[in-house]
């Protein structure tokens, strides 16, 4: 599904990322761990198309995204991509569904559309009751689920989450975790986790380790 071919990314003088293989299948949850300042959040934001490699090739189902513009990645991004970040990242004026909707809206879905996913998604994950609350109003753990479902909204291929259980405490990041696997099962998504959780990573298909910019 994903194949990523010699990718290479630098920061000035500082070479991040030192070619880079990598291939994704439909379906699989993967983790990718290693030491900070390793690449792991350099490599996703590419994958993501966020950020552009300075060399390589970034494929998702054979079509190379690397050479799109901006409009165009915004687009594939959109629909193709959801994100799951270490801090939420709700917006806090909005409830709970008016930021699960934001993805769809910003893809040119009616409101009325728009709503009806968003509820939908938040219903699956139980926080129907919650809907109406804003961020201030909701517990780390809710919000975290709030920000998985407004990545599903617009039903990706594949979910980048980068330490999504990084600030919840132990019961809420076993429930994220667990979240993780019944979404593939029922959903069919394909999952990409930057996390130096262990007892994660231990849990997932396959763990890609990285060190110095490499896989090893």
């Amino acid at each position: 599904m994903i194949q990523l071919h010699d990718i290479r990314k630098s920061f000035g003088s500082l070479q991040v990322l030192k070619g880079i293989d990598l291939s994704i299948n439909q379906g699989e949850i993967v983790s990718i761990v290693g030491p900070s300042g390793a690449g792991k959040t350099t490599l996703l934001q590419i994958i993501g198309t966020l950020d552009r490699a300075d060399s390589g090739l970034v494929l998702f189902g054979g079509v190379d995204v690397s050479h799109y513009n901006e409009k165009q990645l915004s687009a594939f991004r959109n629909e193709h991509i959801g994100f799951v970040f270490q801090f939420h990242q709700l917006l806090p004026e909005f409830s709970a569904v008016e930021n699960v909707m934001m993805p769809a809206l910003i893809k040119g879905d009616s409101m009325a559309d728009a709503r009806r996913r968003a509820m939908e998604m938040l219903d699956f994950l139980g926080l129907t009751d919650r809907a109406t609350h804003k961020p201030a109003e909701l517990s780390g753990g809710e919000k975290q689920r709030v920000a998985v479902a407004r990545s599903l909204v617009n039903r990706p291929q594949v979910i980048l989450a980068d330490e999504p259980s990084g600030s919840l405490d132990t019961q809420n990041k076993a429930e994220l975790h667990q979240l993780f696997f019944d979404l593939r099962r029922d959903l069919g998504q394909t999952f990409i986790i930057v996390t130096h959780d262990e007892s994660l990573a231990a849990t997932t298909d396959r763990t890609i380790h990285l060190c110095d910019g490499m896989v090893v």
